[in-house]
């Protein structure tokens, strides 16, 4: 505990949450003496307090009238007990409607507990402002903490660093909370009726089949409908959804607008098996976009992005999404996108992705201006109880890591429903941060309807059977309250049935038609005709390269970078351009064919190897400098971050990103490539699939620093086996390209395609400054990219060997080929693993005399690497067949040893030659 010289009082001091009266007494007439000499928290608390002198004979003045000392003594009482509710008054809130938990007493919440008693509750009291008021009655003060904060709503918000923040909250809370006009309660009937009746619907129609129900949470469609209204009032042009399985099927019929039939067609699997095409996907994992009309005639454009079972990995995806939607959309609104991501409770608490995406949330490269996260809280895991699920008392606790103000509310009681999410909403509006609105409700049914959560959670699913729907409570309480009649009651429901038993008549016995997802061509041919050109004039990559040293004046570049532009802009003439200086080149031509370039990665504005320098950092005032987006009028914008130390959520959001802006290259970078391995639920469930799965076309870069240069196992390897094990139906493309020109006109050739897939580049880290890794200016302004490069180097008719490889161990087998002499051996390098260039390879093999043996090599295990995937390929172009060359099957991809890995080293090329 702080030194009572430090801080402020607190319920933690005194005897049981009383507060030490002489350390009031000496710091106030400390602060009387100078108020900057107290600390701020104190000179809080004594703002509420007369200055004047105390006296001391009035400290224990009872029900007698106070002296100034007395009066400061019980003000700074009742400002503890305020303080209190703000900070704990959540826990004792009614947010919980089926009661899973016994009420704990909360002494620290009682009056008694801050040395106010029985005589104080009729006193007037300062209360300096507490619900706009200058005084208040201790009864009129607990009365009002009470309704703020343990009411069916529990805030908390005093983790929060900003005062204006909490400030703008307690204005909003603390006072008196009109209830919905009328036709709002009408309207929120209407909700709660066409969420519970498309539920029971299902479950009578398609017993035993899984949906992943909404009953117990229909309080879910209410809160989206007040987000998505109030967004439309707020000028809001679009809302991305990001959300896992529960509740979607009802999302998507009731606030997207999907076609009932068209779910109902995907319950009967009315697919016609002969046109279909792709994989496609179960019917809770899709997505859709629509038209949300508001109750008063508004509008907003809304979609809810698939997502696969890892429930979590949809956020970031809706957040990259939404953020490449706002920078199209443009226009005055700053944020015009609203991103809204409903979680399970034991998945937000759980899964590490929620904790890396909201940290994304205030980062320059991620931010959305704040996304409303709804936690559909079952109280309850798959059959795993809290207790078994996490640490802490709230599924929500992650959110306090950013500072995100949290309100619990019971699901049972709609309207407090629509306050939070109102309230969920402005604050957004007011502070471009995320906040969190914990819908705690019950899962009337198992995890899905075939479960019987009964077996382990009896009683409480004992409490669940025997409680009405909150359809049902609303009603009666409308009814009672003679706000309707039983007709209105009813009409707005019987109307909602009759138009799914209409759309359930026209489902039964159809068949879809065709009009799947379409399928590419061979996954074994040679790639598409009519590729782009990706050569440029070199008047363009002059262009390119001048702004590299054309810096703003009075720019001061670090002294060890300034040597290293300058060189960049004068590579052309020297006729060695490098790895950075092509990437440059193409990022740049890109810019001027209007290409906007995105690239986003750890450390990747400088680089990691210290190559890159996208970014210039002023070496006197921290001031950047982007030179690329000094191209002039015209240009499109390159775009470089450094991304948080994550790879799962930044890349799920460079992935969104890319859905949202096809127009733009779209670059995601590891450090090192074995670190993809983090990221590797987006890269099986999105990257890899989501074409067949759902459609949706995606031509993300990964670039994936590899090659085993003697850093250890987890600096060596971007698990390229893994990549290709993926490969089917011309998904992505695999490229280990060796040149800078090479990896040049791949850039290009990805941004300029059509109808790109995504594409992983194995990228070099050694080769980076290797000066026989160079390219010259004619493989920039001519040509374009090789996916394989053959030996020029050598007569073919003397051939006796032809070793195929990929990325670096080229260098090393060239430069023991030129020492050794042994010119009647031909080393042929395989730049694009996959689409697999059969014709291509073919024809670098052809004229090679009929006995010469083919060997792959390669650095990485034989179990690891390309061999397992090409080995069956190359096989078949061969007379002789194919052997391989590589280090012995291994479970780690490389040695820690520096020495051992040269050794091996030389002992690999030693073997591809003998």
């Amino acid at each position: 505990m702080a030194s009572s010289s430090s801080s402020a009082p607190s319920v933690a001091q005194g005897t049981e949450f009383g507060i030490n009266e002489w350390l009031v007494d000496e710091r106030r007439q400390q602060y009387l003496r100078d108020p900057d000499s107290v600390d701020l928290a104190w000179r809080e608390f004594f703002r509420i307090s007369p200055a004047k002198d105390p006296d001391p004979a009035g400290r224990d003045a009872g029900t007698a009238p106070q002296s100034d000392a007395g009066l400061a003594v019980k003000a700074v009482r009742v400002a503890a007990l305020i303080h209190s509710y703000r900070v704990r008054g959540h826990l004792a809130a009614a947010t919980d409607p089926v009661g899973a938990e016994p009420p704990v007493d909360r002494p620290e919440l009682e009056p008694s507990g801050h040395g106010l008693d029985a005589g104080d509750a009729e006193r007037s009291l300062p209360v300096d402002g507490f619900a706009g008021r200058a005084e208040m009655t201790l009864r009129e003060v607990v009365r009002t903490l009470r309704a703020a904060y343990c009411g069916t709503t529990g805030i908390e918000y005093m983790h929060i660093q900003d005062a204006r923040e909490r400030l703008w909250i307690q204005r909003r809370v603390e006072g008196p909370q009109p209830r919905p006009a009328r036709a709002e309660r009408l309207h929120i009937l209407q909700r709660l009726g066409a969420a519970e009746s498309f539920e029971t619907f299902l479950h009578t129609k398609y017993v035993g089949q899984k949906r992943y129900s909404l009953e117990g949470g229909e309080s879910a469609i209410v809160l989206l409908d007040t987000l998505l209204s109030g967004a439309a009032r707020l000028g809001a042009r679009e809302a991305v959804i990001g959300m896992a399985h529960r509740g979607r099927l009802n999302v998507l019929a009731n606030i997207i607008g999907k076609p009932c039939a068209q779910i109902f067609e995907e319950f009967e699997d009315a697919v016609d098996i002969r046109s279909a095409q792709g994989s496609g996907d179960v019917k809770y994992h899709v997505g859709a976009s629509g038209t949300f009309r508001t109750a008063d005639g508004g509008a907003i454009a809304v979609s809810v992005v698939a997502n696969p079972s890892h429930l979590e990995v949809a956020g970031p995806v809706a957040e990259g999404v939404a953020r490449g939607r706002q920078e199209l959309a443009g226009g005055g609104r700053e944020f015009p996108v609203l991103p809204v991501v409903v979680h399970g409770d034991a998945a937000f608490a759980g899964q590490g992705v929620v904790a890396e995406t909201l940290n994304m949330s205030q980062l320059p490269g991620y931010r959305t201006g704040g996304t409303v996260h709804v936690v559909v809280n079952n109280q309850l895991g798959f059959t795993t109880a809290p207790a078994g699920g996490r640490s802490s008392t709230y599924a929500t606790a992650v959110a306090r890591t950013v500072e995100a103000p949290i309100f619990h509310v019971n699901g049972d009681d709609p309207e407090a429903v629509v306050r939070a999410a109102t309230w969920a909403l402005d604050y957004r509006e007011a502070f471009h941060k995320d906040v969190v609105v914990d819908l705690v409700c019950y899962r009337r049914h198992g995890h899905s309807e075939v479960d019987d959560p009964s077996i382990t959670q009896p009683a409480l699913y004992d409490r669940i059977a025997e409680r009405p729907s909150v359809r049902t409570l609303y009603a009666q309480a409308l009814l009672g309250a003679g706000e309707i009649d039983e007709q209105e009651a009813l009409l707005a429901r019987q109307r909602y049935r009759e138009q799914l038993e209409r759309a359930f008549a026209d489902t039964a016995g159809a068949s879809s038609p065709g009009g799947g997802l379409p399928v590419h061509a061979a996954a074994h041919g040679t790639a598409s005709s009519g590729l782009p050109v990706t050569a440029v004039g070199e008047a363009v990559l002059r262009r390119v390269l001048a702004t590299q040293t054309d810096l703003p004046q009075g720019f001061t570049p670090h002294p060890r970078v300034l040597p290293q532009l300058r060189r960049r802009a004068d590579m052309l003439d020297g006729g060695n351009v490098d790895w950075a200086t092509a990437e440059a080149l193409a990022v740049g031509s890109l810019l001027l064919d209007g290409v906007p370039v995105r690239l986003a990665g750890q450390d990747s504005r400088r680089g990691t190897f210290g190559q890159r320098h996208a970014v210039l950092t002023d070496r006197r005032t921290g001031g950047e400098h982007v030179p690329l987006n000094s191209l002039g009028p015209g240009a499109a914008r390159f775009a470089p971050y450094d991304s948080p130390l994550s790879e799962f959520a930044v890349l799920a959001f460079e992935y969104g990103y890319s859905l949202a802006r096809p127009e733009a290259l779209v670059m995601w970078e590891a450090q090192f490539g074995d670190f993809a391995n983090g990221a590797q639920t987006v890269i099986d469930e999105y990257v890899a699939s989501s074409e067949q799965k759902w459609g949706h076309r995606s031509g993300v870069v990964l670039l994936l620093p590899h090659g085993l240069e003697g850093q250890g196992p987890d600096h060596s390897s971007g698990r390229l086996e893994r990549f290709l094990q993926l490969c089917a139906d011309r998904n992505m493309t695999v490229a280990v390209p060796s040149l800078p020109s090479n990896y040049f006109h791949l850039l290009r050739q990805q941004a300029l395609e059509a109808a790109p897939t995504p594409l992983v580049v194995m990228a070099p880290k050694s080769m980076l400054r290797l000066k026989a890794a160079t390219s010259r200016l004619e493989e920039f302004t001519g040509g374009g990219f090789r996916p394989v490069i053959p030996d020029r180097s050598a007569d073919r008719s003397g051939i006796e060997r032809v070793l195929l490889c990929s990325g670096k161990v080229f260098y090393d087998l060239d430069a023991h080929r030129r020492a050794s002499g042994r010119a009647g051996t031909a080393v042929v390098r395989l730049e694009r693993l996959y689409p697999f260039p059969e014709d291509e390879v073919q024809a670098a093999l052809s004229g090679y005399p009929a006995g010469a043996e083919v060997r792959w090599v390669q650095e990485e295990p034989a179990n690891q690497g390309a061999w397992g995937f090409a080995g069956p390929r190359l096989g078949g172009l061969a007379a002789g067949g194919v052997t391989c060359v590589s280090r012995p099957a291994a479970s780690a991809p490389a040695v820690g040893s520096a020495r051992r890995h040269a050794a091996e080293q030389e002992d690999l090329v030693r073997r591809a030659f003998s």
